[in-house]
């Protein structure tokens, strides 16, 4: 009997054993190392997004040879705008700008410095430069620029990335044309480069016209030939010899029209090239305690300017002379003006060591001529 009950008690044992797992729940697992990101969930047909790589504001294939302006004006309470290639302002107003760098240089009307203007203020502090223009009037109308300094050792030069420009206009309605220190000018006609009649006015909105004192009437301008540019004034792309002349400009603004000072066109016809140059003297036989006169001449065009030099007997001994330059214009009777250039060499009281060969060295933007002449004894 108890052998029966044994066996009972061995057969339930055995049945609850094969049934414990399915009442606790899931079947057991056995353990096992995880693989390295096993539990990371993993989207299903999901479609990354590209990244783009981030792009720098304003990058260029050349950036790094894009110019930057560095030219702000001040606002009112500390606020700061970037400059546009114009800008307009009454006359009486101040202006402040600044260029960002430790070494800018600046650009503007020349005759605030001709007249040493105390209007015209500029500071150079740590990071950036300042101007300021005071009590501002429509002569002070014209560019205004600034560009920084690369300097190794005591050479600088322009770093043409780093640079900043703006037209200004003083707007004055009583001056409507940028005033000039005279009342009569002359512009000079050369075929073979563009003339300006600079009747520049202060309101770029201002009607301009050219017109011709004799015979009088306006000149027309066709936009392609003479073009009117209220930053320069009045271009004449060609110029020929018709258009020699006494001419005047007028403008017009919500008001009364003015007339601008007198222009002389003066048509000029002479080669480009190093000085056409002559020297004579007079007499080329002196005596001794004579006076002896020596005139280097150039002809050439009436804007250019020409420098002399001298090479003569006594001077390395110090032989006092006497050296007077000058020119004038002259017509040559077709209407055609040419300068005639001039260095004059004075020896008085002539010695035996100024007896020998006068040098002149006449140099222009093209070039320089070498002339020379001989002084004897008789």
């Amino acid at each position: 009997m108890r052998r029966w009950v044994l066996l009972s008690l061995l057969l339930l044992l055995l049945l609850l054993q094969e049934a414990l797992p399915h009442v606790i729940g899931q079947p057991v697992k056995s353990k096992r190392p995880k693989e390295p990101g096993e539990n990371k969930i993993k989207p299903v047909n999901k479609k990354a997004k590209p990244k783009n790589p981030k792009m720098k504001e304003r990058e260029s294939v050349d950036s790094s040879l894009k110019s930057q302006s560095i030219l702000t004006q001040v606002m009112d309470k500390g606020h700061f705008q970037k400059l546009a290639a114009t800008l307009s302002l009454a006359a009486g107003q101040s202006v402040e700008l600044r260029c960002k760098g430790s070494n800018v240089t600046w650009n503007y009307p020349s005759y605030l410095d001709t007249f040493k203007d105390s209007r015209l203020s500029i500071k150079q502090l740590d990071r950036y430069s300042q101007l300021i223009l005071a009590n501002s009037t429509a002569a002070d109308t014209g560019e205004y620029s600034c560009w920084l300094q690369l300097c190794s050792g005591n050479k600088c030069r322009k770093d043409e990335t780093k640079t900043g420009s703006t037209y200004i206009f003083f707007a004055d309605k009583e001056e409507l044309f940028v005033p000039t220190p005279s009342y009569f000018e002359i512009v000079y006609l050369n075929p073979d480069k563009p003339a300006v009649i600079p009747c520049r006015v202060t309101t770029p909105s201002a009607k301009v016209t050219l017109h011709r004192e004799f015979p009088a009437g306006e000149i027309e301008t066709d936009g392609t030939d003479i073009i009117y540019d209220a930053k320069k004034g009045f271009v004449f792309q060609h110029p020929t010899f018709d258009h020699k002349g006494i001419v005047y400009c007028k403008a017009e603004s919500q008001g009364a029209p003015q007339i601008s000072i007198k222009y002389h066109l003066l048509y000029v016809e002479v080669p480009k090239g190093p000085p056409s140059t002559t020297v004579a003297v007079s007499p080329s036989r002196v005596g001794l305690s004579d006076r002896v006169r020596v005139v280097c001449t150039v002809l050439g065009e009436p804007d250019v300017d020409v420098k002399f030099r001298w090479q003569y007997p006594g001077q390395e001994s110090e032989r006092p002379v006497i050296i007077q330059n000058f020119w004038r214009l002259i017509n040559r009777g077709i209407g055609h003006t040419t300068r005639i250039s001039k260095s004059v060499l004075l020896v008085e009281d002539f010695e035996d060591t100024d007896v020998g060969n006068y040098v002149c060295i006449a140099q222009n933007l093209q070039g320089e001529t070498t002339v020379a002449t001989k002084v004897e004894l008789k």
